[in-house]
């Protein structure tokens, strides 16, 4: 190919769109996890998630998860740090300016503002890729050049035939003229380097002291490495040159960048004058290249020129063309926030080595990247009695020091807090309503008592210890029918509940022993969905619903009703009291000096009535008509600010660190900032209340306490038969059946969302053995009269919420990638041992409203109902097409459809609702189940290739299914998925993934 001569002024305006910039923030490139990555290069294959660092050496509180620190056979290349240099000023005089920069996106310097631009998809003219690989086929090419200086790198570049020696020697002195950078530190003035003319010494190839004080420094992670394009116009030469040139060892050339990295790339682009940009949009092009992931990772490993130009044409193969004419050449492409993998991108030596050849996967790799009709580990049946729960325990047993010392974080600190006071208020909410549920029977004291043993015992011993344990409403369903069955028939009721206990402790443990946990692989998202939709919903109902019952202790008084007025009673001359007198005096010196009697509070306040000799009467002397209202607003401050301040950190105000503080202690500054209201204003809103020490009183004498339940006459243990015939501990397994359904239920299906992948976790779950905990802490709390505990769906998905780890070091125009929960039984166990420790906070917790805590369940309802796709579809019923998410849903299922499963969802969980809150309560359990049958009989309503993007394919469907049968109706581009022709797995994790989290680092 000749090279290019003439004017660039007639290129066409077509303008190209490198596909890399579509899918760059999906990639984990080469340290962007954190700058607690090694300074070692490492990597991981694009598309995969997860992988098993081994127990010796879990996850660090602070550092990226070891999904980010591991390549799959091959070495991670370090991320590259690309800097065009241009040079400006002929014929006059000449200089090296510094006009942009790559990371991930471009980033132009704005000479005029003083400052750089924002990072953007970068856009490039077709004809400047044309003219650069003509450039770069007729030019120089050095790979695994040994230079060791800049001076070395000068010398290797010009020596080219065409240049005489005495151009030779311009051309050196000029390329080592130092370049000017905008270099912004914090709290100085702009700083711009010199201009003189450079000198090989060791001096001059120190790097300079603005070079360290460049704030993108921090952006960058440790191994970083840099590339430079030098291009520009030069009169004495007589036609282009280019080279291309490669170190074998990366070396720091002095100040030729704005931060001190050491180089590995160096491209020089130059050529007599023409019209137009020629060379500076050739240089953006070069820039643009060697940002591409893929040409990256091609040409480190390049062995010739005709590798070089392999890998240019692949990356022309794969950019978008936009047509000249239909946008806005000067507009600039903001960042992505959500992209698909690169896997389809990736050069095909690269799949080779990352393919069947890679190494096997451990054990926690395999619960992301089983196969299409492979369980994952937890989830295989052994043949063994408890051989699950003999397998989780072997699993889990490795990690257990590191469920401690992970936990050395300040974040864990933020989640202890936020998740400690609605754990508190959740065992204050259910404690009453337990009360006036069994009469008594328990209590507040046995709410807190119970949560701190259970829940801390469980923390301890549990393989999810990141699940929280709590009353929930179904649970407390079931407790009222099982109290009212026994007052009906003249039962004892706590022998009675004890035996109940007993018969689930049994049932669940033979449950675990048969392995039925496998089962779960039958709760699809649709049972996930319906489940925690109808939690969430059950905390919103209740967050309002007691807010609006301070209506009632502190009602709103109009004029007219019968706790409005206050009126002031004088005694009659003859000590009798006088009549009520309606006139009005004239003005209020007038009512000491008229003997009215009666007077309205509203002329006479009730200290000043007193002080004249007045007694106040009337319902409303004693009554603050500010409470209902101003609690009314604490309630909705605290939702909102919460709200607010967890949305902050995606952001565009205060720094990232700001950000995410604000994020992480979002829930405790919403409650500060409430108390702090409440303490300003003085007014008396309802407090939280906690028992100041272990002891119950009557609930008709207060003066009666003693170091005994709630209910007196009783001791801390259950007696096993009490006035109850023998045969009811028989009878007893009937109504424990059905609440060893409602447990299993309501305990799997909260581990499984807990549990799912897009969580990223680690250190694998362990079903069976959360459930062979819940059977014996059953047992523990049915003998000591304690309420039952099982998995709160809506507390643990905050508390999993609370403890999402992102990497800290993310380039410019790149979102913080979601790096996994951090694991570890710590907070758990803190808030549970905190909880019981409550009765000596109570000086300090008094101070908290009872209405802010309201908006915090509220806060924590809508979070967990928001996250799900169900509500995402819901959405969709009130939109028109027109104004509907370009979702990847709908792009494979026609609305009709999409509209007829979300509403059977709704069907579903409005017959839940109906159930939940009438008689009929007692089969709420065998409703829970039967959704199970709804999903299985939506198999004759939908296809599996509808059914694999709305919910997920059961196990039989799987099997029933080739790999590759849905390839023809889900051949995605690039822009959409993974490669779903090669495995059907990567297809239902991204399914999975379209309501929670889709992407690394959303919110």
């Amino acid at each position: 190919m000749q090279p290019v001569r003439g004017p660039l002024a007639s290129e066409p305006q077509t303008v190209l769109v490198p596909r890399f910039c579509a899918s760059l923030m999906e990639m984990k490139l080469p340290g962007q996890e954190g700058f607690e990555a090694s300074s070692a290069p490492r990597t991981i294959p694009s598309g995969e998630l997860d992988s098993n660092p081994g127990p010796g050496t879990g996850p660090s509180p602070d550092g990226p998860s070891d999904t980010e620190s591991k390549e799959l056979g091959v070495p991670k290349d370090p991320l590259l740090f690309i800097q065009l240099n241009e040079l400006l000023g002929w014929p006059q005089a000449l200089e090296w300016r510094e006009t942009g920069r790559w990371v991930l996106f471009e980033e132009k310097l704005e000479v005029a503002a003083g400052r750089w631009s924002a990072p953007h998809v970068p856009t490039l003219v077709l004809p400047s890729l044309q003219k650069l690989r003509s450039l770069l086929a007729e030019g120089l090419v050095l790979l695994d050049c040994p230079a060791q200086s800049l001076l070395e790198l000068v010398e290797q570049v010009t020596r080219v035939e065409s240049l005489s020696p005495e151009l030779r020697g311009q051309l050196q002195a000029l390329l080592l003229q130092r370049p000017q950078h905008y270099n912004q530190t914090t709290g100085t003035r702009p700083c711009w380097g010199s201009t003189l003319p450079r000198k090989a010494s060791d001096n001059e190839e120190a790097p300079l002291r603005e070079q360290y004080q460049n704030p993108l420094r921090q952006k960058l992670p440790p191994g970083a490495e840099a590339g430079t394009v030098l291009a520009g116009e030069l009169g004495f030469l007589a036609q282009p040159l280019g080279a291309f040139v490669r170190l074998r060892d990366p070396v720091v050339l002095g100040s030729l960048t704005e931060v001190s990295l050491p180089s590995r790339f160096f491209c020089l682009l130059l050529g007599p004058p023409m019209l137009g940009k020629g060379y500076h949009e050739m240089g953006r092009a070069a820039a643009v290249l060697l940002s591409d992931p893929q040409f990256q990772w091609s040409v480190r490993r390049a062995s010739n020129l005709h590798d070089l130009l392999a890998a240019l044409d692949a990356f022309l193969e794969e950019v978008t063309v936009l047509p000249p004419g239909r946008w806005d050449p000067t507009a600039r492409i903001p960042p992505p926030k959500c992209l698909p993998s690169q896997h389809k991108r990736l050069p095909s030596q690269q799949r080779e080595i990352r393919g069947p050849s890679g190494p096997r996967l451990t054990s926690a790799e395999d619960r992301h990247h089983h196969g299409p009709h492979a369980p994952s580990p937890e989830l295989q049946r052994t043949g063994r009695l408890f051989g699950g729960l003999i397998q989780d325990v072997r699993r889990k047993a490795p990690w257990y020091l590191s469920d401690f010392l992970d936990a050395l974080h300040l974040q864990c600190f933020s989640a202890v807090l936020y998740i400690y006071l609605a754990t508190v208020t959740n065992a204050i909410t259910f404690g009453g309503l337990l009360g006036d549920a069994t009469d008594g029977a328990q209590g507040v004291l046995e709410s807190f008592l119970g949560t701190a043993v259970a829940g801390a015992a469980f923390c301890l011993m549990a393989g999810q210890p990141l699940t929280i344990l709590s009353s929930t409403g179904p649970v407390l369903v079931f407790e009222r029918l099982l109290f009212s069955f026994s007052r009906d028939y003249s039962l004892d009721y706590l022998p009675f509940r004890l035996w109940v206990g007993i018969w689930v402790a049994t049932f669940c443990l033979v449950l675990v022993a048969t392995e039925a946990s496998v089962l779960v692989r039958y709760f699809t998202r649709f049972t996930e969905e319906g489940f925690c939709a109808l939690i969430s919903l059950i905390f919103i109902y209740d967050a309002v619903g007691k807010m609006l019952n301070l209506t009632h202790t502190y009602p709103i008084q109009k004029p007219g009703s019968s706790a409005y007025g206050c009126l002031c009673q004088y005694p009659g001359p003859g000590g009798n009291d006088s009549q009520w007198i309606r006139t009005r005096p004239k003005d209020r010196d007038d009512i000491v000096s008229m003997d009215l009697g009666l007077i309205n509070a509203s002329l006479l306040p009730p200290p000043e009535c007193t002080r004249q000799g007045g007694q106040p009467r009337g319902p409303g002397c004693h009554t603050v008509p500010d409470i209902a209202f101003f609690s009314l607003l604490l309630f909705l401050t605290s939702f909102f600010f919460a709200m607010a301040l967890k949305c902050i950190k995606t952001s565009r105000f205060f720094p990232s660190v700001v950000r995410k503080g604000l994020s992480d202690f979002s829930s405790v500054l919403a409650i500060l900032l409430g108390c702090g209201l409440d303490a300003f204003l003085g007014l008396a809103t309802p407090k939280l209340m906690v028992p100041r020490e272990f002891k119950g009183c009557r609930r008709d004498s207060m003066k009666y306490c003693s170091r005994h339940p709630t209910l007196p006459g009783r001791g801390w243990l259950v007696s096993p038969f009490g006035t109850n015939p023998w045969w009811w501990s028989v009878a007893a397994a009937l109504p424990a059946l059905l609440l060893s359904i409602l447990i299993f239920m309501d305990q799997q299906i909260t581990a499984v969302i807990l549990n799912r992948v897009e969580y990223r976790l680690q250190k694998g779950a362990g079903f069976h053995l959360d459930l062979f905990c819940v059977a014996v802490l059953m047992l523990l709390t049915s003998v000591l009269g304690l309420p039952w505990y099982v998995s709160a769906t809506v507390i643990s998905l905050a508390h999993m919420d609370s403890l999402r780890r992102e990497s800290r070091a993310c380039a410019p125009g790149e979102l913080p990638n979601f790096l996994g929960i951090r694991e570890q039984r710590l907070t758990g166990l803190v808030v549970f041992i905190l909880t019981g420790a409550s009765i000596f906070l109570a000086p300090v917790l008094k101070f908290i409203p009872m209405p802010v805590l309201y908006g915090i369940f509220l806060y924590m309802g809508v979070a967990a109902l928001s996250s799900i796709q169900f509500t995402k579809r819901v959405k969709l019923l009130l939109m028109p097409a027109k104004h509907q998410p370009d979702l990847l849903l709908l792009r494979h299922v026609p609305l009709t459809r999409v509209h007829l499963f979300t509403a059977i969802q709704l069907v579903c969980l409005g017959l839940l609702w109906i159930i939940k809150s009438t008689p009929a309560a007692i089969i709420f359990p065998l409703m829970l189940l039967g959704l199970v049958g709804v999903r299985k009989a939506l198999e004759r309503v939908f296809s599996p290739q509808e059914l694999l993007w709305l919910d997920e394919l059961m196990p039989e469907e799987e099997r029933s299914i080739p790999e590759k049968g849905l390839e023809p109706e889900h051949s995605f581009s690039g822009s959409d998925s993974d490669d779903v022709s090669s495995r059907l797995g990567p297809l239902r994790r991204m399914c999975q993934g379209l309501g929670e989290r889709s992407c690394p680092g959303a919110k």
